[in-house]
């Protein structure tokens, strides 16, 4: 299947050729078109026209071959001798044209006829860069535009950059810009503008030139699908309810000329007594959740349409919605927090400034005396059965030793009473 598949183009470029060389051979002859001219009619729209050559026999059917080349290749045919592209120029543009000759179910190409427009001129980064764009739609469908950008790298500091948008054949020129610190105009505001973001079938131009008196500012150009870029509004008349453990929660469409099925939400439930959050999604517009009754919870919704609906920017979240007994923390808990933070921040210093202090000048041995060590047990065992054993020892010498001095004490007392009665003996 594929080798025929690889075959099929080969054969029926040879038959065509074939055709070709055959009309050729009856005399008839396919020339290019002349007077092919690019015009550019309005911001990033350029007229392609040409006139057939009017050598070219007017017996058979002729259309146009045009493939766009630059900035993006887009082939297409035509039997008109004009068309309208829209396309960014600041890098130029160039396209070429061909005639297709038709006869007989036959078909053959001219000589192609080229034509080039010239980027416009302008120093190199000094064209404004990451560009982009929002739409808001009010509830009666008017679109307001918000876009901002940067200033290009080699931008001199008195650049004055200027903003025009168009939509269909309408043209407006920003009149409400923001600056940066030097000055320069790097956002735009358009509070009312002609955009319908329901029709699919158009694109936003965005055009940002400048002027600087030290150099030539190269324009900008760059084309916005309006739904891409569109921010959705939030749904509408939010309401929750809560019966014993089952939440219900309600909701209308967002403000919009689409219809109620092309969106999509999603919804954020938090929990404050479990610190937990969820993010759900749904496509209705309602939704039950089974919850813990005993937690107070906080419920946020925001839309988009899906993407086969042209899916653009989320809207921002519905003010929160609290159900339950929980109370979620206000300012004054967290005051409370950030001055308990601040206590112990404190305390912590303070503690680590004594510390630091006492170290230096030894006060922990005077305000903390050390505590006597404990003697070992077993070794204090020992000692007191050495000392009983000596101490008895002792006991026993000294018994004997007083033992020999009361005998001793006797025999003098004896020895003294003999010789005091001899004394007197011998007086008289």
């Amino acid at each position: 299947m594929a080798i025929v598949v690889s075959i099929f183009p080969v054969l029926l470029w040879r038959m065509m050729a074939f055709q070709a060389n055959l009309l050729q051979a009856k005399g008839i002859q396919v020339l290019p078109p002349v007077n092919f001219t690019l015009t550019v009619s309005a911001l990033a729209e350029v007229l392609l026209q040409w006139k057939p050559n009017p050598d070219q026999e007017k017996n058979h059917t002729v259309e146009y071959n045009v493939e766009i080349m630059t900035p993006e290749w887009e082939p297409y045919e035509t039997k008109k001798t004009c068309s309208t592209r829209t396309a960014v120029l600041h890098n130029g543009f160039s396209a070429r044209i061909r005639t297709l000759l038709l006869y007989n179910n036959s078909q053959i190409e001219s000589n192609w006829v080229t034509a080039k427009l010239q980027a416009p001129p302008g120093a190199v980064e000094t064209s404004v860069t990451n560009l982009s764009c929002v739409i808001y739609t009010a509830i009666d469908n008017t679109a307001s535009l918000h876009c901002t950008w940067l200033a290009g790298k080699e931008a001199p500091e008195d650049t004055k950059y200027f903003l025009f948008y168009r939509y269909n054949s309408y043209t407006e020129e920003c009149q409400e810009y923001s600056k940066d610190k030097w000055e320069r105009n790097i956002g735009c505001r358009f509070s009312n503008t002609y955009i319908k973001t329901s029709e699919t079938d158009e694109v936003i131009v965005i055009h940002i030139n400048g002027s600087s008196k030290y150099t030539a500012i190269k324009p900008f150009e760059q084309l916005f699908n309006p739904q891409a870029i569109e921010k959705v509004n939030p749904p509408r008349n939010v309401t929750v309810f809560l019966k014993q453990n089952n939440l219900l929660i309600m909701w209308e469409m967002p403000a919009s000329s689409f219809l109620e099925d092309c969106f999509e939400y999603e919804l954020n439930i938090y929990n404050w007594k479990m610190d937990y959050r969820q993010i759900l999604e749904t496509m209705l517009n309602s939704f039950s959740l089974s919850i813990d009754d005993t937690c107070r919870y906080s419920i946020q919704i925001r839309a988009n349409r899906q993407s086969w609906c042209s899916e653009g920017i989320w809207s921002d979240w519905t003010e929160p919605l609290h159900i339950g007994k929980n109370q979620p923390r206000t300012p004054v808990d967290s005051k409370a927090y950030t001055v308990l933070i601040a206590l112990l921040v404190f305390i912590c210093s303070v503690a680590l400034l004594t510390a630091i202090i006492c170290r230096k000048y030894h006060l922990w041995s005077r305000l903390f005396p050390p505590i006597p060590t404990p003697h070992n047990s077993l070794k204090n065992l020992f000692l007191n059965k050495s000392y009983q054993r000596t101490r008895n020892f002792t006991s026993e010498t000294e018994t004997e030793i007083g033992s020999c001095c009361e005998d001793l004490g006797s025999y003098v007392e004896d020895l003294s009473s003999d010789v005091l009665e001899d004394s007197c003996n011998m007086n008289y």
